[in-house]
């Protein structure tokens, strides 16, 4: 139902990509609202909506508001605030809440919205911010499947592949199984190239000798020329990989399993954050693995 109107609540450089899309794509955005108002301000001079100065205003604004928010407690704020908030006359509306969250956090607001009449999906993203601007995301969706059918022709037009993996909290899992494994693949690979690196090897033979064997992985690909040249202008930042980590974390405790490869890339990815490091693109953890970079 592309007639639909459609708001924004987080319009950093995921958010802000994503309203460009729709509205190239003939989409209504109606407004936006960012905690950083001048970012709101100028998105919604770009796009010719209304810069939202509170939650129930974008509510109030759109038939669909998608949301793009940092961690649980951001998502906590928004949905489940005292006062203003997301689902003050929210009857009828539907939200598509993008970020990477807890399971938990997805399942609480997904309760929250029926009480309330609305509908909450999740459709958690695996792609970067120029993937946001094409329309070629890739997205893991969750919630009532009927919902998902009727957001479906807009969902098309923000993603090159789309799956619908079933109820509140389950797209979440898949998604915290997705960064688990790619934050784990990141520090092995800066661990390698490290050795590499310190046994006198060229770097560019490494990655290619591992491109052609079993050391071969998509972040070999991404990451493993920004590692060498010491690039980590941020597309995925080491807090949010640290927070994604602790995610998959907190599941496994969950169902009593122990994660032990986790657990230390988690590490790796939390002292990047303590040594001032958390705003490095994720392929930052090679400055903690290279002799002569960062101790």
């Amino acid at each position: 139902m592309m007639s639909q109107t459609v708001a924004f609540v987080g319009v950093g450089k995921m958010g802000a990509n994503m309203a460009r899309r729709l509205k190239d794509c003939g989409c209504s955005v109606t407004a936006v609202l960012d905690v950083n108002t001048q970012a709101a301000a100028e998105l919604a001079t770009e796009l010719g909506c209304k810069a939202c100065t509170s939650l129930a205003e974008v509510t109030t604004a759109a038939d669909v508001i998608f949301t793009v928010v940092t961690n649980d407690a951001a998502m906590r704020t928004i949905f489940l605030g005292s006062g203003d908030n997301l689902l003050t006359n929210a009857k009828g509306k539907i939200f598509i809440n993008c970020a990477t969250l807890s399971p938990a956090i997805h399942r609480e607001v997904h309760a929250a919205a029926e009480k309330a009449g609305a509908h909450s999906l999740e459709a958690c993203m695996a792609s970067s911010i120029s993937h946001a601007r094409e329309g070629k995301l890739y997205l893991m969706l969750a919630g009532d499947e009927a919902v998902y059918k009727q957001v479906l022709p807009m969902i098309e037009q923000m993603s090159v592949n789309r799956r619908f993996i079933g109820g509140p909290g389950r797209a979440a899992e898949v998604k915290a199984l997705v960064n688990m494994v790619m934050n784990i693949n990141t520090a092995g690979l800066a661990e390698g190239l490290g050795l590499a690196a310190a046994l006198g090897h060229d770097l560019n033979m490494i990655r290619e000798v591992f491109s052609q064997t079993g050391a071969n992985s998509r972040v070999l690909e991404t990451d493993s020329a920004d590692m060498v040249a010491r690039e980590h202008d941020c597309w995925f930042s080491a807090e949010h990989a640290a927070k994604d980590s602790g995610i998959a974390a907190d599941v496994a405790k969950t169902v009593g399993l122990s994660l032990p490869l986790n657990d230390a890339t988690k590490a790796q990815y939390e002292k990047m954050v303590s040594l001032g490091l958390g705003g490095l693109d994720k392929s930052g953890i090679a400055e903690l693995t290279f002799k002569g970079r960062h101790a």
